[in-house]
């Protein structure tokens, strides 16, 4: 009986061990972080004009459609934009996630009145969450905002330009804007144009953002349940279930008198 009983506890050890080696497999607590991306988002309301939303437009994410694209937008008296093409994808085997978002031929026409002729030739944003942490970049081709001059082709995090119509501050275009989450992750806004809206204003209120990437934190890498992580798993449960079945084995051997 004594026997049986040990037989039955080695059994359930291992079993035990089995449950604790796969529970970690479950793609729950695997899968790699989320990301996120797209080329236009507005919500504004204009001095003596209808509010204006539109967006996110070829909003991309890693859980699909992990890529997009848009041939144009033009949202009239706000802004004018070309092509426009996101991807945000993830690398389950190693976790990392990669968020892209790309957009052509901007226009501000919103901005006319204080600086003139606004446009950059290609606003993008990119941001990547790896195992060693997340970051992100802006990279402007050919920017130019009117009378306040040109910028950077690869501008500062958070860089800000205060932008006046006569002795009033209307508004401030933020580049590479980067905003770290409460999850973890990181948002790069390429272009973050916040109308001021304040009392006696004569622009209006709201907010355009132009190429937008969210990412991170990365994922665990190699899922337990598939591939490389699944071989790991098993040898780790026969290197202990092995010694236990032995164990019982030479305890159930009868003894011998001499």
């Amino acid at each position: 009986m004594k026997n049986t009983h040990l037989l039955r506890r080695g059994g359930l050890l291992a079993a035990v061990v089995a449950s604790v080696a796969l529970a970690g497999a479950a793609p729950a607590s695997a899968a790699p972080g989320d990301g996120s991306a797209y080329g236009v988002k507005v919500d504004v309301k204009l001095l003596g004009a209808d509010a204006v939303k539109a967006g996110p437009l070829a909003e991309a994410k890693t859980s699909g459609p992990t890529t997009s694209s848009l041939a144009k937008a033009n949202l009239t008296g706000v802004l004018t934009a070309g092509a426009i093409n996101t991807e945000a994808k993830r690398d389950d085997n190693s976790g990392a996630v990669t968020a892209k978002a790309s957009t052509a031929d901007v226009g501000l026409p919103l901005l006319k009145g204080a600086l003139g002729d606004v446009g950059v030739k290609v606003v993008e944003a990119t941001c990547t969450a790896t195992q060693k942490g997340v970051q992100g970049a802006t990279n402007l081709v050919g920017a130019n905002l009117g009378s306040a001059g040109a910028v950077d082709a690869t501008p500062a995090p958070n860089t800000q330009v205060k932008v006046g119509l006569g002795a009033v501050n209307v508004a401030t275009i933020i580049l590479n804007e980067q905003i770290k989450n409460s999850d973890g992750s990181l948002t790069v806004n390429a272009i973050h144009v916040k109308l001021l809206g304040e009392a006696l204003t004569p622009l209006g209120s709201g907010d355009v953002i132009v190429s937008s990437a969210t990412c991170g934190p990365a994922g665990l890498p190699v899922p337990l349940a598939s591939g490389a992580g699944l071989w790991i798993g098993l040898g780790l449960l026969g290197a202990v279930a092995v010694p236990v079945g032995i164990r019982v084995a030479r305890r159930r051997r009868p003894a011998t008198t001499a």
